[in-house]
């Protein structure tokens, strides 16, 4: 074999080898952990979280709302 040719099938398998890596790793994704998430208590999920604060107040008077 003449030596491009060597050299073209070492590239060819080369990107044939991140190809499958890269397809390997998109697929092992799923199946990683997810971040851990906070719970909130019955009380923490019943209570008022809107703050109706300055810029809330300036937001509404711009956009006539």
């Amino acid at each position: 074999m003449s030596e491009d040719k060597r050299r073209g099938l070492e590239r060819r398998s080369f990107l044939k080898a991140v190809g499958l890596g890269g397809a390997a790793a998109a697929a092992a994704t799923p199946l990683l952990p997810g971040e851990a998430e906070a719970k909130e208590s019955p009380k923490e999920q019943i209570k008022s979280r809107y703050r109706e604060t300055d810029e809330v107040k300036k937001f509404y008077a711009l956009n006539r709302l």
